[in-house]
């Protein structure tokens, strides 16, 4: 990857990578590529259940799909509510309410930008079915304690891993915390197909009632045999990858300690390394960096920040518009007026993940571009 100071665009994404290249090839002189049921959607789905440690994988067309299935296999319909963080991805949203349950917003926490899970309690009433709970930006939402909420009154968790596939949260990967794990290989994803998702789970009865919905002569949700190809070579790298961000996530947050402004979802230690108010076994995945921006301390709007960046080669820009703020007031139901979900939609920054699995030069020269 050339130095960012070298070009006016940030790196692209998906790299070029000959073992995606070869598997293209293969699945073309194979005749995989145009088959219902080949080989590749069968190693994608094993790997990724050996991945997870679980029994069922679910193959979709996208994460949104994902997402609007795991409903599906929990019985979420017309009456129920799904609490969610009123910052969250727009199709969270909309997928509750297109099994015809109500979202329920929560805040999120100042530190971590996260659905704030002392929250729950107050969201929670009789109607409540499921909790949405997704990881954003670096951030990792506190799953034990959501865990055990979800346990105490009988609801569902579905744990939105779609930014951090690979990562760890307490020992555990990621989506296994939930009922049902949603995993994205959208486009910009860490893994990327261009389209496509899955659900993971350990529980019979949701796998089978969301092939129940999905089998209708053929699969309604389809992941493509091709997709599925240019998947496994990249399952075989993604350890190494998120270790490369993660090292270039510290190496960069040190570089900023001194820059009065941007808070990050998670901060650098003296020694470079990452610190957390999480256990040891914690790793989070890093598909967006997040960053509080304070728009007095630079002097400057948080868009007018983000165009500038963008000028300079680094791609930060806004992050999500909040829920409260783009969907009128009787779509959902909100705990209190969700002011740090306000700040949030005002001020999150948030850096794409291309350049993390770059050089050190690279990262300074984001550190550069911030400071001048």
């Amino acid at each position: 990857m050339s130095h960012l100071r070298d070009q006016l665009q940030p790196p692209a994404w998906p790299l070029l990578d000959e073992a995606v290249e070869a598997a293209l090839r293969r699945a073309f002189a194979d005749g995989s590529w145009g088959k219902y049921h080949g080989s590749n959607c069968r190693e994608l789905a094993d790997r990724l259940a050996a991945l997870h440690e679980c029994e069922h994988v679910v193959l979709t067309c996208s994460g949104t799909a994902a997402v609007e299935l795991a409903l599906h296999g929990l019985n979420v319909g017309t009456g129920d509510e799904v609490i969610l963080s009123a910052y969250d991805f727009e199709g969270n949203f909309k997928n509750v309410l297109m099994v015809g349950a109500k979202p329920v917003l929560v805040d999120v926490d100042t530190r971590t930008g996260q659905l704030d899970v002392s929250q729950l309690e107050a969201a929670r009433s009789s109607r409540t079915k499921a909790v949405i709970a997704s990881h954003l930006h670096g951030g990792v939402v506190a799953m034990p304690a959501m865990r055990a909420f979800a346990d105490q009154h009988g609801i569902a968790v579905i744990e939105d891993a779609c930014q951090m596939p690979g990562a760890t949260l307490q020992g555990r990967i990621a989506g296994m915390w939930g009922d049902v794990g949603v995993l994205s290989f959208g486009g910009s994803k860490l893994l990327t197909a261009g389209r496509g998702g899955a659900l993971v789970t350990r529980d019979d009865g949701i796998a089978q009632r969301i092939r129940v919905h999905t089998q209708r002569g053929n699969d309604a949700y389809p992941l493509s045999e091709l997709q599925a190809a240019v998947l496994v070579p990249q399952l075989d790298r993604l350890a190494e990858r998120n270790q490369l961000r993660s090292e270039n996530v510290s190496r960069l947050l040190a570089l900023l300690s001194d820059v009065a402004g941007m808070r990050c979802f998670v901060e650098a230690a003296g020694s470079g390394a990452l610190r957390r108010a999480l256990s040891p076994e914690t790793q989070p995945g890093f598909y967006k960096l997040g960053f509080w921006f304070d728009a007095a301390a630079f002097g400057c709007s948080r868009d007018d920040f983000a165009c500038a960046m963008r000028a300079k080669g680094i791609a930060l820009d806004p992050g999500f518009r909040a829920l409260h703020r783009t969907h009128a007031r009787g779509r959902f139901r909100a705990v209190n007026d969700l002011p740090n979900a306000t700040l949030a939609d005002e001020s999150i920054l948030v850096l794409h993940h291309p350049v993390l699995l770059g050089t050190a030069g690279d990262v300074q020269a984001i550190r550069d571009a911030i400071s001048s």
